[in-house]
């Protein structure tokens, strides 16, 4: 993303040093065409020079207004030229091989990229400059042709044999690399802020949904898992609660609508099978306690026949024999009846 912003930023400049250019351009052609046939009219350009009627002057006039203001503040122009008429205006060895690649292949309209001068970095943005008026040669022809005041202006060595069609030079715009790489960051940090804003925001309503569509549903049934698992209701408190929790979503539509109703046949199963555990276990407690009563009414009739037959009750039962016969043997008589002890007696 920092490449591709970098690229940006390096676009949007050569876009305003490509408009800066055509400003310039115009400017020239507006000079050469309005300008100086009109300044022609009231001076002879033979005698007199005057710069206004010099295209690339003018250009570089405007320019230099135009860097007043703070968006072209620190841009660099040059018409880097082989043969130029000024020498501040010639080529170095790297504007040089742009003037070739601009001749080897005139299908080229820009060149741009990055060069390194005086320690520093620049960006340029380049374009070829070719003689495409026949009236250039007027003064970039020959010495002889050239006008006496041009001639006494730059002399005769610099500046002629020009042809028309020719690319003669580049036009070039220099930036500053650090404006390019600002504003790259500064773009890098806008849209990091605002992708970070924008996952935070899906964040928040992710979480949201998933409280909302997931955690809250699956709330009653872990609670009614644990309450099955930890025995505490009774089977009819679990079908309330389950009548409860799991009527809502089981009556849902997706994957957690399904998992309700499963776990709510789970539970009526569980439920079913604890009523009938207990119910079980209520049984035998019954059989339990009926055996342990027959258990015991066993033990008092064995406990009874064993105190029967023992020595001591057979001796006490013959000793309470004697004892009535002796004191109502008559009584007895007349009743016809007899007692004899016995171990309820």
């Amino acid at each position: 993303m920092s490449k591709a912003l970098e690229q940006k930023a390096e676009m949007e400049m050569s876009h305003r040093g490509q408009m800066a250019m055509q400003m310039v351009n115009a400017v020239e052609s507006y000079t050469s065409k309005q300008i100086a046939p009109l300044i022609a009219q009231i001076a002879d350009p033979q005698t007199e020079f005057i710069p206004e009627t010099i295209p690339s002057l003018a250009a570089r006039q405007v320019f230099d207004t135009l860097k007043q203001t703070w968006k072209y503040k620190d841009f660099i122009y040059k018409d880097a030229t082989l043969n130029p008429t000024n020498l501040a205006d010639q080529v170095d060895r790297f504007e040089a091989k742009l003037i070739e690649r601009f001749e080897s292949d005139r299908t080229l309209k820009t060149l741009s990229g990055f060069r390194d001068q005086a320690g520093e970095r620049l960006f340029y943005s380049a374009q070829p400059l070719a003689v495409t008026n026949s009236s250039c040669l007027l003064c970039h022809n020959t010495p002889q042709v050239a006008p006496k005041s041009h001639v006494e202006k730059y002399g005769t060595q610099n500046g002629y044999g020009w042809k028309l069609n020719q690319i003669i030079g580049t036009q070039i715009i220099y930036i500053p690399a650090s404006e390019v790489f600002t504003n790259a960051r500064q773009a890098l940090f806008l849209f990091i802020s605002i992708f970070m804003s924008i996952f935070a925001l899906v964040i928040v309503f992710i979480n949201y949904l998933l409280k909302w569509r997931v955690i809250q549903p699956l709330k009653p049934m872990a609670q009614l898992a644990q309450t099955i698992t930890l025995d505490r209701l009774s089977a009819s408190e679990v079908r309330k609660l389950e009548r409860q929790g799991l009527t809502q979503i089981a009556q849902r539509t997706d994957e957690l609508g399904q998992l309700g109703r499963v776990f709510q046949k789970m539970v009526r199963e569980v439920c079913d099978r604890e009523a009938y555990r207990r119910h079980r276990e209520q049984q035998l407690s019954e059989q339990l306690q009926q055996l342990q009563v027959e258990i015991d009414s066993s033990k008092v009739i064995q406990q009874v026949a064993e105190i029967a037959e023992s020595d001591y009750f057979q001796k006490l039962q013959k000793t309470a024999k004697e004892i009535r016969s002796q004191w109502g043997g008559g009584e007895e008589g007349r009743s016809g009846g007899g007692g004899e002890l016995t171990p309820n007696s």
